[in-house]
């Protein structure tokens, strides 16, 4: 009975020691990618059309917000200062974060490809 117990013991201990280093490595990738060490690449999906609605790559921070249902992004410029730029998320609207790893590119510097086919022409009447 005892080496039963033992044995049952030893099991749990190592599915328990898996588990805390995947949260361990979990943590420490995101520690990275937040502290804008990590290149990622954002894609923003209509559900409906199955369309990309844009892209977004570079060094950043991001966050959702569950409470006012959108995405919260964070980039570094170059003079030190930070921008926030926010993704409104809905029941058609996805998303998918890629870590693309590290690479020799400026941490100041993102580009933000939009779908051409999601804007909508306005045309705006001027007042004389």
């Amino acid at each position: 009975m005892r080496k039963v117990i033992l044995i049952i013991a030893c099991v749990v201990i190592m599915t328990l020691a898996g588990c805390s280093e995947s949260a361990r490595v979990s943590y420490n990738l995101s520690k990275e990618a937040d502290n804008f060490n990590v290149i990622r690449q954002l894609t923003v999906i209509n559900c409906i059309e199955g369309d990309v609605l844009f892209q977004m790559t570079g060094k950043m921070s991001i966050t959702a917000d569950r409470g006012d249902n959108q995405l919260e992004i964070i980039v570094e410029n170059e003079n030190g200062k930070y921008e926030k730029h926010f993704v409104g998320l809905s029941d058609n609207v996805t998303y998918v974060v890629e870590d693309m790893g590290e690479s020799k590119v400026n941490k100041y510097k993102y580009t933000l490809n939009f779908n051409p086919k999601m804007w909508i022409p306005v045309e705006a009447d001027t007042i004389d």
